[in-house]
């Protein structure tokens, strides 16, 4: 079986099962729409830590440790961790997984890196050059506020277009074909970068827009089908103003993703009662919303088929400050109901 589809997809002669998944949510976020899903629920988002980037480093570690007992695996069955943050150098990622002891891809897609880590670890998987695999990606408010806005203290007024980075980790365990698990990774699609010129920090959800577009678009070009193959098509972090571009782009491709389309910035926190302006942000937010609330519904054969699209703005603190544009990165992952496997 040919296995490289079109220009930019895999679709696996094997695919990978997702044989354990586990969220781990800030107190905000769980007292949101998802807060009774996620499986653990944080009271302190500090975790008593000193600083907190030393909470989001232990939020890994809890995710990470959690999604392999769910697997009935030990440390010692994973081969590879695929994984990664939205701090410099990815501290919160080095630090939270070094007690792991498991060999180490850190990542950076910026709130893309989930999509980025299912993807490298399923080709993995799927290639034979690993058994088990874990990928997890994480963020936190307070991190990210200090990194690449303000810090907290400031008390700097937040436009609407702006959204809430969550406070949160998701981490799947990624086995071999035949394996049992929640759900099955069919295929892939490798976002490409898109920079259509977008300087505004606080309005990310427009940078990363056609970014979604574009990998949506790819991956159905590449696979053959249309819209209407998905139950869902899942993005990341678009929050209400993204979502709407993005829907405007697909209807002028002649596509309505108005009743298939949902976005994990949007689902996280109510609207009405959270104050979170866009919706949330962040590596957490599709991590958390994907083995909450997605993985569940694949299991349950809710769902048989969704495209799961975390989508990034490629900025740093250095960018930003010189006036560089704001690029925009997805990365699509198919995945499908297990019946029958």
């Amino acid at each position: 079986m040919e296995q490289k589809k079109g220009k930019a997809t895999v679709q696996f002669a094997r695919p990978p099962v997702i044989a354990g998944a586990a969220s781990v949510a800030g107190k905000k976020e769980s007292g949101g729409p998802l807060g009774p899903f996620f499986d653990r629920h944080l009271l302190d988002d500090g975790k008593e830590k000193e600083n907190w980037e030393q909470a989001e480093s232990a939020m890994q570690k809890e995710a990470a440790e959690l999604a392999i007992e769910k697997a009935g695996l030990d440390r010692e069955d994973i081969r590879y961790l695929f994984a990664g943050d939205l701090l410099g150098q990815l501290i919160a990622t080095s630090f939270g997984t070094v007690d792991l002891e498991i060999p180490l891809f850190g990542l950076y897609g910026a709130c893309s890196t989930m999509g980025e880590a299912m993807s490298l670890g399923a080709m993995m998987v799927n290639a034979g050059y690993a058994d088990h695999v874990v990928s997890m990606a994480s963020s936190h408010f307070a991190t990210a506020e200090k990194q690449f806005r303000f810090p907290l203290a400031y008390g700097n007024q937040r436009p609407m277009s702006a959204s809430w980075t969550v406070t949160g980790c998701g981490a799947v365990v990624i086995g071999r074909q035949g394996e049992s698990g929640l759900a099955k990774i069919t295929a892939v699609t490798t976002g490409k970068m898109v920079d259509i010129g977008a300087r505004d920090s606080m309005n990310m959800g427009a940078a990363m827009a056609p970014a979604a577009f574009h990998t949506i678009e790819q991956n159905l070009e590449d696979l053959g089908k249309d819209e209407t193959w998905y139950d869902q098509i899942i993005t990341g972090d678009l929050g209400e103003i993204g979502s709407r571009i993005l829907l405007d782009l697909m209807k002028e491709k002649g596509r309505d993703l108005s009743r298939l389309h949902m976005d994990c910035g949007v689902e996280i926190f109510n609207k009405e009662t959270q104050d979170t302006h866009a919706g949330g942000s962040g590596c957490g937010c599709a991590a958390v919303t994907l083995c909450a609330a997605v993985l569940p519904k694949l299991q349950e054969g809710l769902w048989k088929r969704v495209l799961f699209v975390p989508t990034g703005a490629l900025l740093s603190t250095v960018s930003y400050n010189e006036g560089q544009t704001i690029p925009g990165i997805a990365h699509g992952v198919v995945i499908e109901h297990m019946e029958g496997d």
